[in-house]
């Protein structure tokens, strides 16, 4: 008898499981993510060895199989530099192993891509399960913010909240990434069902997550949730109506929690501290900010300046940041500065890694995304126009790749994995509309 020969057990539904399950692996943590993925990416090759290297590559299919190529070259190259240097505190072959396992992305890419643009998976059940765990993931803040503890017994620790992420401070990241789908949901998916509903239900959801990632102290996710928001409202023409009442909500939500919570209050005037310090430094001149020793943030951009500049063409290999960071030159100048893992933004990252060669290529397959779905949806008279499915998708695409914020690493496990199944989507459903 076969494996799928069951009534409820089919190919489309076991696909469909594994790929709905990715918002709830980001809460179970990177290990579950890893198998998650790696489930799907070998299953869609079991099932469909014969079509999936079938599909029709395209310039952008191109660009994006010679990123990946280059960062295995200069991940051999790096590895070969680290050998003549003696540099033994890496361990052999590290970097070459990292940037091998690293092409699963690839994979990944490649496997979403074949799937949706075939109709082998659909992506209602993403949809529902993105809503679902970001809902859950607010209930579990609030539950964490009263009661001292979450739901799993985490307890809360200071002004910043984890929900059920334990020890790791990104609830409000993962609300900001992944709650905009349910906004999109019931419009979407079930119109007839909800139609009267939805313009109670629409502020509703708003007022959760805007909360969820309020009381959870994290900032930059705030920041980015109310920017692609307000980007939805702005070119989406259905919801331009609604801007004020946006604006109002907000401001409503924020000055109740900050008024009436102290932990919050504290959270976001040091947030406004340091805005007001990295404009003091940018306003200043350097030898006063060199002489500041408050002055974090120019010590941290020197550091990514400095490693940079060691490896300025090829870079220095992907995830090994923190080992040029203790050989870039003018360290004396900045002592009690300690390396971090990563430059805290995928642009400087990307440099110092894959240096201007790998900027330069992520760069263009970036505009190219950004011109194929946002550009031809929203100035042009393409078949995306109508489109609302991959709506979503674009905001939340414009706001991850978004210049001027702080990130965290580009090359680990999370942001790799959700920044390549948002590409993977976007590419797949204009290429779908294109054959339509």
């Amino acid at each position: 008898m076969s494996l799928f020969s069951s009534k409820y057990l089919t190919k489309t539904n076991y696909l469909n499981l594994l790929f709905a399950a990715i918002p709830i692996s980001f809460i179970a943590g990177n290990m579950i993510i890893n198998i998650n993925i790696l489930l799907l990416i070998l299953s869609t090759f079991f099932i469909y060895w014969r079509e999936i290297f079938k599909i029709k590559y395209y310039f952008l299919d191109k660009f994006i199989f010679l990123s990946f190529l280059f960062i295995l070259f200069t991940g051999f190259y790096n590895e070969y530099h680290f050998h003549l240097m003696e540099l033994t505190w890496k361990g052999p072959f590290t970097t070459i192993m990292k940037s091998f396992f690293y092409l699963k992305y690839l994979a990944l890419y490649l496997v979403l891509r074949f799937l949706i643009e075939k109709d082998n998976i659909s992506l209602k059940p993403f949809f529902i399960t993105c809503s679902i765990f970001s809902l859950f993931v607010c209930f579990d803040l609030f539950f964490q913010l009263y009661f001292g503890q979450d739901i799993f017994g985490f307890k809360s620790t200071g002004r910043k909240l984890s929900g059920p992420f334990g020890d790791e401070l990104i609830a409000g990241g993962y609300v900001q990434r992944f709650s905009l789908f349910a906004f999109f949901l019931f419009p979407i998916f079930f119109k007839t069902e909800t139609e009267k509903m939805i313009k109670f239900l629409i502020p509703l959801l708003f007022i959760i997550f805007f909360s969820g990632i309020i009381i959870s102290g994290n900032r930059m996710p705030l920041i980015l949730f109310l920017f692609t928001f307000f980007l939805v409202i702005i070119f989406q023409k259905q919801t331009r109506r609604y801007l004020f009442s946006f604006l109002a909500t907000f401001v409503i939500i924020f000055l109740i929690l900050f008024s009436f919570n102290k932990e919050i209050r504290i959270n976001y005037l040091d947030f406004k501290a340091k805005i007001v310090r990295v404009y003091e430094n940018l306003s200043s001149d350097q030898k006063n900010i060199q002489d500041d020793g408050k002055n974090y943030y120019y010590w941290e951009f020197a550091s990514f300046y400095d490693t940079w500049k060691l490896n300025k063409y090829i870079g220095g290999g992907i995830k090994n940041f923190r080992y040029y960071c203790h050989h870039r030159p003018n360290k004396e100048n900045y002592p009690n500065f300690t390396c971090n893992m990563h430059p805290h933004n995928y642009y400087f990252e990307i440099l110092t890694e894959t240096g201007l060669i790998g900027f330069i290529i992520i760069s263009i397959i970036f505009l190219n995304i950004l011109y194929i779905s946002f550009f031809k949806k929203y100035f042009s008279n393409s078949n995306l126009r109508d489109n609302h499915l991959i709506t979503p998708f674009i905001f939340l695409f414009i706001t991850e790749i978004f210049p001027i914020k702080s990130t965290g690493s580009f090359f680990t496990t999370g942001n790799s994995t959700y920044i390549f199944l948002i590409i993977a989507i976007i590419v797949a459903l204009t290429r779908k509309q294109n054959l339509s």
